[in-house]
This record gives C-alpha cells, sequence and structure tokens, in this order.
C-alpha cells in the first residue's frame, strides 16, 4: 500500500464510498398504516404505544417503562418523578447535549458539573463525590457516544449520600455495564429515539422505571402526561402538582415497533465494527483510543479516539485534514465548547431576564472547572460508525489512520 499521505499527493487510504442503507421499509409502512386504521393516534386509546413498550420491556428485561415525546422529555420525566425541585443540586457531565440539562432547569434545580474519566468520557466517581453538598438530590450519568460509565462505583456513591440516578441512555442502546444494559442499573433509564439515535421514531422518549413499586411507576407515568391517571379504563383528571405533556404518539410508537426489531442487528454490527477499529490503531503513536470498561460493550453511536499531541509532529488540525483526504470522515472533537462555557451559564440566564435559579445559591461556573473533560474536548476526533459500513470501509478506516498517525509520530532528535 502507498504509505505517502494523500495530502501530499499519495494516494487515499478510501477512495470508495462507505456502505449506506434504508433505515426504513415496509415494516415501518405496515406498522403505520395499522395505527391510521385505528381511528385515534392518542396513545391511550390505541395500541401501538402499549405494544412498543412491552416489546421494549421485553429486550431489556424489565417490568416498567414510560414513553414520552423526546429523549430531553424523558429525562425531565425522570427528574420530575425522582421529585427534584426548587434549589436541589444535580450532579451530571459538562461534555453533552443541553438535553441532558433542560430538564434539571425546568424543575428550578440547579446542575453541577463533574469531571469524567479521560479514555471512556463518563463520570469520574472521585469528581462526582468531591461534588456532593447538602442540596445535591441526584445524578445524571451521560453514558456518551454507546459507551458505559462505571457504573458500580457510582451506585456505591449514590446509596451512600441516598441520591437518585437517572442513566442517560440516549447514546446508548444495548450497551452493556458488566452482564447487565445501562439504563437497568440506576432509579431511571432514559432513552431517546431522534433521528440521530440508533432507532428513530422521528422522535420521541423512553424512561426505563428500575422499581417494583407500581405506585413509583404510575407517578412517572403521569407526569409525562399532565399527571392525568390513564391506566386501564380508569382515567383520573385531578391535577396533584405541575407536570408537562409529553405524550408519544401512536404514528412514533407504530415505527418503534419496527424499528425495535432491527436494534439488536444496528448495535451488534457497531459494535463489532468499533471494537475492530480499536484493535486496529491502539498500538499506534499518539493516538489513545475510546476505552471500554472491562466486560462491558459499547454499541458506538460514533467512536471518539483522542491525539496525544506530545507525540506528534502535527496540531488536531492537521491531523483531521490529512485523515479528510484519505478519505476518512472526521471532526474535532465533540460540542463546540465544555457544557458550562456556553452563554446559558456564563450568563446565568435559564429564562429570560432572570438569573434565575442560579441565584439561589450564587453558583457560577468557570474555565478550569473540569480540566480532563476540557482536555477530552481539545485533543479528540470524532469518527463516524454506521451499520451499513462494511468490512472494507473499516479497514480502510484503520489504515487511514495508522498512515497519518505514523507519517506525524514525532521522531527522536
Amino acid at each position: 500500500m502507498d504509505n505517502q499521505l494523500a495530502i501530499f499527493g499519495g494516494t487515499k487510504a478510501k477512495s470508495t464510498s462507505f456502505g449506506t442503507g434504508k433505515r426504513f421499509g415496509l415494516e415501518e409502512a405496515q406498522e403505520l398504516l395499522e395505527a391510521l386504521e385505528q381511528n385515534t393516534l392518542f396513545y391511550h386509546s390505541g395500541r401501538k404505544v402499549k405494544a412498543f413498550l412491552s416489546d421494549f420491556n421485553a429486550l431489556y428485561g424489565v417490568k416498567y417503562s414510560v414513553a414520552a415525546s423526546s429523549g430531553t422529555a424523558a429525562i425531565h420525566v425522570a427528574l420530575g418523578a425522582a421529585g427534584i425541585s426548587v434549589g436541589d443540586e444535580v450532579i451530571t457531565s459538562p461534555i453533552t447535549d443541553q438535553g441532558t440539562l433542560i430538564g434539571i432547569l425546568y424543575q428550578n434545580a440547579i446542575p453541577i458539573f463533574a469531571d469524567l474519566d479521560p479514555h471512556t468520557y463518563g463520570l469520574n466517581p472521585a469528581s462526582i463525590e468531591s461534588r456532593i453538598t447538602e442540596r445535591t438530590k441526584a445524578i445524571i450519568v451521560v453514558h456518551l457516544a454507546g459507551n458505559a460509565s462505571d457504573m458500580d462505583a457510582i451506585m456505591d456513591i449514590a446509596r451512600k449520600y441516598r441520591l437518585k440516578v437517572i442513566e442517560d441512555c440516549a447514546q446508548s442502546y444495548l450497551t452493556k455495564y458488566k452482564d447487565r444494559y445501562v439504563g437497568t442499573i440506576g432509579d431511571y433509564g432514559c432513552f431517546s429515539t431522534n433521528d440521530f439515535k440508533h432507532i428513530s421514531t422521528g422522535d420521541g422518549g423512553i424512561v426505563i422505571v428500575n422499581s417494583d413499586d407500581e405506585g413509583q411507576y404510575q407517578m412517572t407515568h403521569a407526569f409525562a402526561d399532565k399527571n392525568f391517571q390513564r391506566f386501564g379504563d380508569k382515567v383520573v383528571k385531578d391535577l396533584y402538582h405541575l407536570a408537562p405533556n409529553y405524550r408519544m404518539t401512536e404514528l412514533q410508537g407504530a415505527v418503534g415497533i419496527a424499528q425495535l426489531k432491527k436494534l439488536p442487528w444496528i448495535c451488534g454490527k457497531r459494535r463489532d465494527y468499533g471494537d475492530r477499529v480499536t484493535e486496529g490503531i491502539r498500538d499506534l503513536p499518539g493516538i489513545s483510543v475510546h476505552r471500554v470498561l472491562e466486560n462491558s460493550e459499547c454499541t458506538y453511536w460514533f467512536y471518539m479516539l483522542r491525539l496525544k499531541l506530545e507525540e506528534l509532529s502535527c496540531s488536531r488540525d492537521q491531523f483531521c485534514q490529512a485523515l479528510a483526504e484519505e478519505g476518512i470522515p472526521n471532526s474535532a472533537g465533540y460540542i463546540p465548547t465544555i457544557t458550562y462555557m456556553q452563554p446559558l451559564f456564563q450568563q446565568r440566564n435559564a429564562y429570560l431576564n432572570s438569573n434565575f435559579p442560579f441565584d439561589i445559591t450564587g453558583v457560577t461556573y468557570s474555565k478550569g472547572l473540569c480540566p480532563i473533560a476540557e482536555e477530552i474536548l481539545d485533543t479528540a476526533i470524532r469518527l463516524p460508525i454506521n451499520e451499513f459500513y462494511t468490512d472494507q470501509d473499516i479497514d480502510e478506516m484503520i489504515h487511514g489512520i495508522r498512515k497519518v498517525a505514523q507519517y506525524y509520530e514525532r521522531k527522536p532528535e
């Protein structure tokens, strides 16, 4: 193979298109037609959302789950059901989508950010414990990019301080921590079915309720539906406390039924491809691979490696450009900036013309708050992984990364 970089005139590592495929087909169309033929698209009157949840529960081996209108809604529902309220503190990750944080602020609680493991990108248990105060009521664990966080240590801390644990599994379908699926370990497991996840219903969410207490399930269910108590033929409309309307429609449920059948294959392909990338590049100079905890399984919503720039003679931007010229799509980092440096937190404006709830405690967020997380964003390169890729695609991706890393290896003087 030609090892001269394509950016300098060499042969590209990948000159053919990546494999593609159709996410939706006749299976989804049939389910949608059946939903329309019910003559109702309301979840309580129809059969599709109920069937979707039943199939999901069977796949995950759980008793209770609740449908929601989005993954963001799912996290808000879990927070509401957990009793998170005004002035409470919720510890979470500083590398995440704002959907993890919106529910905290809508409950008028205060996000507190803990630092991350440098290679799994999950919450660092020691950092979590260092952030706990008398106001702390919950931890939202973000299983980023299909990778499990260190749940044994996190659950030990939660039990010690009597904290609720909400797992954000939006990017981590069928991810395993040891012998358990993430989402089944904490008090609640929250999932997204928007168009940018392993499965899609356009938008939607699910909350696993990890409790044998039917009352806890009913409270969670009601919080997603304006506190309406809809169970079987019984509908109770008493307004006990404020709750949003996050109902899933029968159309979303219908598509979800068909999508769930494909999920094991989707996650299996992504797991195999991501693990192959790791094995293909783990020996390279200047590269830290996407680490998966022992006896766990990652389902790679994307693959995120990190550069050890002290071992390379290039910048991250130069590495990314060279990789792109090899035909390997990539992007620097993940989110544009660490979450707490975004304007909402710097200006402390959850609501227009107000510093509430931040002014309850006077909390501020400064650069350096989570140094490892900041370093991750400064050194990470994100690579797409897709179930429709081919073995050849993965081999060529590995070859491209190897070419660039070996070319830029810093040689001894």
